[in-house]
C-alpha cells in the first residue's frame, strides 16, 4: 500500500488532487503528506484479489441483483471479459476476441444516432478524449460525462456569469484566503484533504461559514491526520453554521448580499467598471424583504447578519461548493446566487479570492476539456476535422439523461461506459433500470463490480476489464479541480488479462470503423500519439505535446483568474437576478401501499454520501462521523420525529413522486422540515425531474412525505439490509 500510495500516480478519488511527478502524497503545492482514507480505499479495492472462479455460478443475474454496492464492490477485481447474452439468466467468460467482436458488430449494424457514450471521471484525459473521437468518427455526438449528474450546473452556472465553466482559483488561493464560504458541501467525508487547507487558514486567523442544513460533524471540528497538534487535539472548522432548509439557499444567499449592501460592504468601482447586470440584479434584490428571505431560507436573521458582516469584514473570500447546490431544479440559479454574492465585493481577479466548484472525481474536469461533452465547441469540432482530415456530426447530441430517457422509449441500440456506474447514478432507479435494460447491447469497461453490471445491464452486456491508473504501462495525464494537469507514470499490472482503457477502445474503434478510420489513428493505442493530437487540438493542453520529454506538469492557462476582465463577449461579469424558488408539497397520499393509518408529514429530501463512500461506490456501511452503522435510515430532527411520533429505529414509510421506500428513522442535526437519506440506495425516490439549463438531477431537493409504517418485516438487523418497495420486493443477504 504504501509503495502505491508514493507512485508516481494521481490520486483515484476526488479532484482536490495529489501524485504525479512530485510523488505519491504531494499535493500541486509540493505539500506532504496529503492523503486521505478514500484515497487509502480506493487503492485497496485496486489491489484486492480477484473474482473467484465460478462467481458468476453462484450469483446469476437475479441474485446479483440482490447484492449491495458494497459487497459487489468488494467482490474483487474483473480480469476476464464477460457476456450475458440476450434471455440469459449470467454473465459468462468469454474471449477478448469474441468480445471485441461482438460488440463491433453490433455497432457496425446500429444507426449512429441510436447509440450513446458514456465516460467516468476516473478514466485519463487520453482515453476520455480517445472515446469521444471515437464516437464523432461513428457519427454521434451522444457522448457524455458523469459531470451532467453532478457539477454540469457549475459550469454552465459560472459560464454565464463569468465566462468560464472552472473555478478562478487555485490551490494557492487558498492560502491567501481570510475567509472561506462552504455552501452545500461537506468536504470533511468527501474531499478530506482539503480541511487541512481550511486548518491553515484558521491557523493565519482566517474564517469559515459553513452553509449546509445538517451539521456536520467534520465541519464543527476535524482532526487532521497529517498535523500532530490537529491529530491530537482536534481543530475547529467553522466560526458560523448556518443551517437553511433544503432549497433555501437562494434566498439565504440573497439576505447575505442584502446584509452587505446596508452595511456598506459593496465594491462600488469594481462593479461599474467590471461588471454588467447590477441594477436589474439589485432591483430582484430589493423586491424581497427581510421577513420573506428569511422564512425561506430558515436561517434567523441575526445569524445571517452575521454572515454577512463577515463576509464585508473580508479581504478575500474563497466561495466553494458542492452538490448540495448543483442538485435541484433550480441549480444554475444557486450557482448565479454565489456569483452575485462573490461580484458584489469584487472577489475575482484578487489574490486569495474567488469561485471554486468541490468537483468529486479525479479527473472528471479533465474530460470535459477534452471533449467528452454532448456540445462541444465549434473550434473543437473544426480542430478535430483539421487534425484529422475528417467531417464531425452536426447534430446536437444528448446529455446523459436524455440518453437515459431514449433508452427508456427504446430508442437506443448500443451504450458504451467508460467506467463509472451509470444506474447507480441516475434518479428515479425503477425508470432507470427498465431503460437501461432495453438496450440492445451494454458494453462496460471496468475494473470492479457494481449495481450498474446487475441492474444497468442491457438486453445483451459485456463486461471488460480494465487496468487501473496505476497500472497503465504507458503515462496518463489527469486535470485537478484547480486546472492542474498531472502526469501518471502508471505502473506494473496486478493481474493478466485487464486491458489498458486506450488499448480497448482504439481496437473497438478499428473493429468497428474499418475502412473509415483516419490514417492518422493507425496507431491509436500510443498514449503519446493521442497528447500530441490533444495539443493540436485544444490550445490550452498545448503543453501536453512536449509532456513526455519535459516531465513538466502544468497549471492549464487562463483558468485561475487573476484580472477583473473574464471571458464573457463584452469582458464583464454578469449578475443575474435570481426569483426565489417555489416548492411544491406532496399529496397527502402516499405514493406506495402503507398500513398506517397516519397521514404522515411532508419534508424536503437530500440524498447524501458516508465518510466510508465515493460517488456510488460503498467501500464500508459504517458512516463514522455521523455514528451510523447502517444504510437503510432516513434521517430527520427529533422535531419531525416528535410531530410523526417515532422514536429512533421504529419503521416509517417514505414516499415521492417516483416511488416508496421503508427505513428506519434515525435522528440528526438538521433543519425542521428536512430530512437526508443515502444514496444510491435512496435513489429509488428522486424523481428524473432536472434543472432545464444544466439537465443536472434534483437528488437534493425532493418532496416526500413520511409516516409510520408496521412493515418491521422489511426491515432485518443485518447492515446490509437494504428496503426498496419503490423497485419491488425487499430485499435483504
Amino acid at each position: 500500500m504504501w509503495r502505491a500510495l508514493r507512485s508516481r500516480n494521481a490520486c483515484k478519488t476526488c479532484a482536490l488532487g495529489m501524485g504525479g511527478q512530485a510523488g505519491g502524497m504531494v499535493n500541486e503545492r509540493g505539500n506532504f503528506p496529503e492523503v486521505c482514507k478514500k484515497s487509502v480505499q480506493a487503492m485497496a479495492a485496486d489491489m484486492r484479489g480477484r473474482l473467484g472462479e465460478g462467481f458468476f455460478d453462484e450469483f446469476p443475474n437475479d441474485r446479483l441483483a440482490r447484492l449491495s454496492p458494497r459487497e459487489l464492490e468488494a467482490a474483487g477485481r474483473i480480469t476476464r471479459p464477460m457476456f450475458c447474452e440476450a434471455g440469459g439468466d449470467r454473465y459468462r467468460e468469454v474471449s477478448w476476441d469474441r468480445a471485441l467482436g461482438l460488440a463491433a458488430d453490433v455497432l457496425r449494424g446500429a444507426p449512429a444516432d441510436e447509440t450513446f457514450f458514456y465516460a467516468s471521471g476516473r478514466s485519463s484525459n487520453e482515453a476520455g478524449f480517445l472515446l469521444q473521437l471515437f464516437a464523432r468518427l461513428y457519427g454521434t455526438n451522444n457522448v457524455n460525462n458523469c459531470s451532467y449528474f453532478c457539477h454540469q450546473a457549475s459550469g454552465v452556472g459560472l459560464r454565464q456569469a463569468i465566462g468560464t465553466g472552472t473555478g478562478t482559483v487555485d490551490l494557492a488561493a487558498l492560502d491567501a484566503s481570510d475567509l472561506v464560504f462552504l455552501i452545500g458541501a461537506n468536504p470533511a467525508s468527501n474531499h478530506p484533504r482539503l480541511m487541512r487547507t481550511l486548518m491553515d487558514l484558521k491557523r493565519r486567523g482566517g474564517r469559515v461559514v459553513v452553509i449546509n442544513p445538517i451539521r456536520e460533524l467534520g465541519l464543527v471540528r476535524f482532526a487532521v491526520p497529517s498535523d500532530v497538534r490537529s491529530l491530537l487535539f482536534g481543530t475547529r472548522i467553522a466560526d458560523q453554521y448556518l443551517q437553511p432548509h433544503i432549497g433555501g439557499d437562494i434566498a439565504l444567499l440573497s439576505a447575505i448580499a442584502k446584509g452587505v449592501i446596508e452595511l456598506g460592504g459593496t465594491d462600488s468601482r469594481f462593479i461599474a467598471e467590471h461588471t454588467e447586470g447590477h441594477e436589474a440584479w439589485r432591483a430582484v434584490l430589493d423586491g424581497l424583504d427581510w421577513p420573506t428571505l428569511v422564512g425561506e431560507s430558515g436561517v434567523p436573521e441575526p445569524e445571517i447578519r452575521a454572515a454577512a458582516q463577515a463576509y464585508a469584514d473580508s479581504k478575500a473570500a474563497v466561495f466553494c461548493w458542492t452538490m448540495g447546490i448543483t442538485h435541484h431544479t433550480h441549480g444554475v440559479a444557486n450557482v448565479h446566487a454565489i456569483a452575485n454574492l462573490a461580484l458584489l465585493r469584487g472577489m475575482l481577479g484578487r489574490p486569495g479570492a474567488g469561485l471554486l466548484p468541490l468537483r468529486g472525481h479525479s479527473n472528471v474536469q479533465g474530460m470535459g476539456t477534452v471533449g467528452v461533452s454532448p456540445v462541444p465547441s465549434e473550434a473543437f469540432l473544426r480542430g478535430l476535422e483539421r487534425r484529422f482530415g475528417v467531417t464531425m456530426p452536426t447534430s446536437t447530441g444528448m446529455d446523459t439523461l436524455a440518453c437515459v430517457r431514449a433508452a427508456e422509449a427504446k430508442r437506443v441500440r448500443v451504450a458504451v461506459h467508460l467506467g463509472g456506474n451509470l444506474f447507480g447514478s441516475c434518479p428515479d432507479a425503477g425508470m432507470a433500470e427498465r431503460a437501461l435494460r432495453s438496450v440492445d447491447l451494454t458494453v462496460f469497461l471496468s475494473t470492479t463490480l457494481n449495481t450498474g453490471h446487475a441492474r444497468g445491464r442491457g438486453t445483451a452486456s459485456l463486461i471488460l476489464p480494465v487496468l487501473a491508473r496505476d497500472e497503465e504501462s504507458q503515462p496518463t495525464t489527469q486535470e485537478s479541480m484547480f486546472s492542474f494537469v498531472r502526469f501518471s507514470e502508471g505502473g506494473r499490472a496486478r493481474f493478466e488479462g485487464p486491458r489498458s482503457e486506450v488499448e480497448v477502445i482504439a481496437e473497438l474503434m478499428r473493429r468497428a470503423l474499418r475502412e473509415r478510420l483516419p490514417p492518422g489513428l493507425a496507431d491509436a493505442t500510443d498514449h503519446k500519439a493521442i497528447r500530441a493530437h490533444i495539443a493540436a487540438v485544444i490550445p490550452e493542453l498545448e503543453a501536453l505535446g512536449s509532456i513526455d520529454r519535459t516531465r513538466q506538469e502544468f497549471q492549464i492557462p487562463g483558468r485561475a483568474v487573476s484580472s477583473p476582465r473574464v471571458g464573457t463577449p463584452t469582458g464583464r461579469a454578469a449578475f443575474k437576478g435570481v426569483a426565489l424558488p417555489t416548492h411544491e408539497i406532496p399529496a397527502n397520499d402516499l405514493t406506495g401501499q402503507g398500513s398506517s393509518p397516519a397521514p404522515g408529514i411532508a419534508l424536503r429530501l437530500a440524498t447524501i454520501r458516508s465518510e466510508g463512500q465515493f460517488n456510488t461506490v460503498v467501500y464500508e456501511d459504517h458512516d463514522v462521523y455521523r455514528g451510523q452503522v447502517r444504510r437503510d435510515i432516513v434521517m430527520m430532527s427529533r422535531a419531525d420525529m416528535e410531530r410523526l411520533g417515532v422514536r429512533e429505529d421504529d419503521a416509517v414509510e417514505v414516499a415521492s413522486q417516483a416511488g416508496s421506500m421503508v427505513a428506519r428513522a434515525r435522528e440528526i442535526e438538521i433543519r425542521p422540515g428536512n430530512a437526508a437519506m443515502y444514496c444510491p440506495e435512496a435513489n429509488a425516490l428522486v424523481p428524473a425531474s432536472a434543472d432545464p439549463h444544466s439537465k443536472t438531477p434534483a437528488f437534493k431537493n425532493v418532496a416526500v412525505r413520511i409516516r409510520r409504517s408496521t412493515r418491521l418485516d422489511v426491515l432485518p438487523a443485518s447492515a446490509h439490509a437494504r428496503a426498496a418497495k419503490g423497485l419491488g420486493h425487499a430485499r435483504s443477504r
